[in-house]
């Protein structure tokens, strides 16, 4: 007779849930300065050395070299004593990432909103670095198109609307500096692909105040966007309409910007105009 060997029995939680398992870090140094930064986040004052390597069960000799990478990182700041403290880079990423969470509550309702008006695509992209992110879209199956870019996508600034956004925010040596950069790669036979064609169309959107994407990144696709804006002013993020090409309407210029203002205003931002008698049409 062979012996069947008995499984032990699985343990659930009070959901009847299997317990989660817990992701392992895989780089050991990551994890040490996880610690780290774990440690001088428990303590109201600069920390020494000694005490950070006791509170982590690191070696001192271990937590010092890896400080000093985030010393330079601006991770963390070494006082004049010698004690650690965390950084003001920590302060900007907190920042940034705040703001990005907000923007998105601020959108939700506004985009769901617009996207019932138009019966098309909203989407709502931020900036980084090079390329805009889709950090959210308001879409349904009768937008009569299928969505471009997955949330998280990217797209380079110059192929599309709310990218051409964030580039007419810059000074033109900026400008100059991303089109080295990039070499204005197109993506269809519409793309911008020369400095004198970006100029020109960064001109208009200064001049109209919402940007345009005439099948520059997708043939058969066109977008309009509008920028959104913090309390400081700041351009953040933009809020775009994303159509079938011979579908995309100029009335819903108006409503677009009108919506973004919306989403800035409850950021705090006061808009110095607050009229779009002057905006133009597609």
């Amino acid at each position: 007779m062979n012996h069947i060997p008995t499984r032990k029995p699985l343990h659930l939680n009070a959901d009847n849930a299997l317990p989660a398992v817990k992701p392992q870090i895989t780089i050991q140094v990551i994890e040490r300065a996880m610690q780290l930064l774990d440690a001088l986040a428990a303590e109201t004052e600069a920390v020494a050395l000694k005490k950070i390597a006791a509170t982590t069960g690191l070696h001192p000799s271990t937590a010092h070299r890896i400080l000093n990478d985030l010393v330079l990182g601006r991770y963390v700041e070494r006082v004049d004593s010698g004690m650690y403290q965390l950084g003001m880079r920590l302060l900007e990423l907190g920042s940034l990432v705040r703001g990005r969470l907000s923007v998105r509550e601020a959108a939700l309702e506004p985009m769901h909103l617009l996207h019932k008006l138009t019966g098309q695509t909203v989407n709502l992209s931020v900036q980084q670095g090079d390329e805009i992110v889709y950090v959210d879209r308001a879409w349904s199956e009768r937008s009569g198109m299928q969505v471009v870019r997955a949330i998280g996508g990217r797209a380079p600034l110059h192929l599309t609307s709310t990218g051409k956004l964030f580039l007419s925010a810059l000074e033109p040596r900026q400008v100059r500096a991303y089109v080295t950069r990039t070499g204005l790669a197109g993506s269809t036979r519409n793309s911008l692909t020369s400095f004198e064609d970006l100029d020109r169309e960064l001109a208009l959107v200064r001049r109209h105040g919402y940007a345009r994407d005439n099948e520059e990144l997708e043939m058969g696709v066109r977008c309009v966007g509008a920028g959104i804006y913090d309390d400081s002013g700041k351009l953040i993020a933009g809020l775009s309409i994303s159509a079938p090409a011979q579908r995309l309407q100029d009335g819903w210029v108006k409503q677009l910007v009108e919506t973004a203002q919306g989403i800035s205003e409850a950021l705090g931002f006061e808009p110095s105009n607050p009229s779009f008698a002057q905006i133009s049409s597609i």
